[in-house]
């Protein structure tokens, strides 16, 4: 007789041709091994997954809780995390559309479209900017944890006056203050603020109706009058859904600092689900309708003294220990981490989001990556 764990597999997958087979029930039964793990052994308060395969969800799962106080279970489709760096990707989207639209050049002097910005010794573009190679710093002391309600273009007196790292296109700098520039740029080119024009171009086409900008209370309310009416916040019809924030500490969980994420929504402030996540890696494998040559500039590993980088503009671009190549982000922020992986010749999508800072967890999502990889073959 199956065990507990194999039964629900099985009827979760009864539908899907192939899932059946012993080898790829085994396999899950593993994977769900592993992210339960997570939660008894309070590595991790929760844990939301979506996988897809040739377009088809494969696997998806919450585990643990949204709400450890209220025991409020996880729903991949629904459950609200913050996504941190996978918002990277996003902009990355948006901001193809607008190259592809000729409404920004890759190539052009940043200081073109925010000329108020201080001149440094050297010049930068804003494919500097989105390959991490300009030499603007990364965070500086309580930065990563900043609980102030500032705009996009209010939070550049963060780093303004610092002057750069590195003469631009001779060093790498991962840094999210890369992306508050990006995003800077876009609202100045476009005339549009930069949430509505990702709104318009990347989440409403493609129907990522749980991703959103941070709640309304979390953002001044001269950047509320400021918006238009695509503002598109967390309400209060979705705040039941929304994942508290959690930091792992000796004995389990506390709630994360409270902190202000509306300035960096393209670098790492977006809230998501799982699901929303894996469809726009399902996206990309489908062709995405831009420019060909425009999104392979974005999905393209830079070079920096002629070594690679592995990132290309918003994306990273890799392979995994067994040489599969991918794109996609990882992501760590107050309250959250995340994982987004898209693997192209294996047509499989993987978004992972967890409601606490950091917890040291890698390891244990590789492996289960892995093993579902390693199933594909099956099907």
């Amino acid at each position: 007789m199956l065990n507990p764990i194999l039964n629900y597999l099985k009827s979760l997958f009864a539908s899907k041709k192939g899932i059946g087979s012993d080898k790829t029930m085994k396999g899950l039964t593993k994977v769900d091994g592993l992210l339960q793990g997570l939660i008894n052994e309070k590595r991790v308060p929760g844990l939301s997954i979506t996988v897809f395969k040739d377009g088809k969800r494969f696997f998806e799962k919450g585990y643990g809780y949204a709400d450890t106080g209220e025991k409020r279970r996880i729903v991949p489709k629904t459950t609200i995390f913050r996504i941190a760096s996978v918002s990277k990707p996003i902009a990355a989207t948006a901001l193809a559309h607008m190259v592809a639209d000729g409404i920004i050049d890759l190539d052009t002097s940043f200081y073109k479209y925010v000329p108020y910005f201080p001149k440094k010794k050297w010049d930068f573009t804003i494919r500097h900017l989105a390959s991490h190679t300009a030499g603007i710093r990364k965070y500086k002391g309580k930065e990563f944890a900043l609980n102030k309600p500032f705009s996009i273009k209010d939070s550049i007196t963060l780093f303004k006056d610092d002057a750069l790292l590195f003469e631009p296109g001779t060093g790498y700098e991962y840094t999210s203050f890369d992306w508050v520039l990006i995003a800077l740029a876009m609202q100045e080119a476009s005339g549009v603020p930069f949430e509505t024009y990702v709104y318009d171009t990347v989440l409403n086409p493609l129907e990522m109706n749980h991703t959103f900008t941070p709640e309304p209370e979390e953002v001044s309310n001269q950047i509320l009058e400021s918006n238009s009416s695509t503002w598109v916040s967390v309400s209060s019809a979705n705040k039941q859904h929304l994942a508290t924030s959690y930091t792992k500490i000796r004995l389990g969980f506390r709630e994360a600092v409270p902190v202000h994420n509306f300035y960096k929504l393209a670098g790492g402030g977006y809230l998501s689900t799982t699901a929303d996540i894996a469809k726009l890696g399902q996206a990309y494998l489908d062709g995405y309708p831009l420019n060909k040559k425009v999104l392979s500039e974005f999905l393209t590993s830079c070079f920096v003294n002629g070594k690679p980088t592995y990132y290309g503009l918003g994306w990273q671009v890799s392979q995994d220990k067994m040489g599969r190549s991918y794109y996609g982000h990882i992501g760590s922020s107050v309250g959250a981490y995340s994982n987004f992986f898209v693997y192209p010749k294996e047509r499989m999508v993987f978004s992972i989001l967890i409601n606490c800072t950091d917890s040291k967890v890698q390891d244990i999502l590789d492996e289960v990556v892995q093993e579902l990889l390693g199933l594909q073959a099956v099907h």
